[in-house]
């Protein structure tokens, strides 16, 4: 199993490189994520030992279960959180991410901010920015971004990275199309935004998943969160050798 996750991991490194230079970009400005929801802690520790330490899960309990796995194994991750938060679950997601990529809106920030302090915490967020009209996705809207960044620029808790975003999940029209429109749109609001919001450095970007990163690269995303096409071939659960 370790040499297909090998496979899969180099493949799309190789991907994301191409896609850079398409770009006329630096490959190393770009960071894998490694989307781990749909595999056993024992697949995810496997890939870990292949040096793929930013790891991310969408769900808290789940995310509870791979943290103390890796803890007991004693392996040390990046672990980013990338699903919606529940205001109610907010401490519990705020404990164990490094990086929590779902900030939706000005309440969960106002959240964050509370249970991070109250925890002793320092947190890196990005806020998620919902770039296409999908009633289902959720997102600050773009004229929200700038009032939301500043906020969060000011917290002692919170570190703002940059701004999240997906790509529409039933375009009307081409998907990748649709996918390059809506990763443009958010590159364009970043530029924006005035860099000491992000502490000196340009917003980065969080756009980009399986079906669409190497689009997502070439329109300027700085981590991609890519689950299937690591794990192409493997059964869910099947144990690392």
């Amino acid at each position: 199993m370790k040499e297909l996750l090998r496979h899969n991991r180099d493949e799309v490194l190789a991907r994301i490189h191409a896609a850079a230079e398409a770009g006329g970009r630096d490959p190393s400005e770009v960071r894998l994520v490694a989307v781990t929801k749909s595999v056993a802690s024992d697949v995810a520790l496997a890939l870990a030992g292949l040096g793929q330490l930013d790891l991310a899960e969408n769900r808290a309990p789940v995310f509870e279960e791979k943290v103390a796995a890796f803890r007991a194994a004693g392996v040390e991750v990046r672990w980013h959180f990338i699903g919606h938060i529940q205001r109610n679950k907010a401490r519990r997601v705020a404990r164990l991410a490094d990086v929590i990529h779902s900030v939706d809106s000005l309440a969960l920030l106002e959240t964050l901010d509370r249970v991070c302090a109250e925890e002793g915490l320092r947190r890196e967020i990005y806020l998620q920015v919902k770039v296409a009209d999908e009633s289902a996705k959720g997102g600050l809207a773009p004229d929200e971004v700038a009032a939301a960044a500043a906020r969060a620029a000011a917290s002692a808790s919170l570190t703002l990275r940059g701004l999240m975003a997906m790509a529409p999940l039933e375009p009307s029209g081409d998907r990748q199309a649709a996918a390059a429109e809506a990763f443009a749109a958010l590159r364009t609001l970043s530029l924006d935004l005035p860099h000491e919001l992000f502490g000196g450095p340009p917003a980065q970007l969080s756009m980009g998943m399986s079906g669409d990163y190497e689009i997502a690269v070439r329109e300027g995303a700085h981590l991609v969160r890519v689950g299937t096409a690591l794990f192409r071939g493997l059964r869910a659960g099947e144990p690392a050798p």
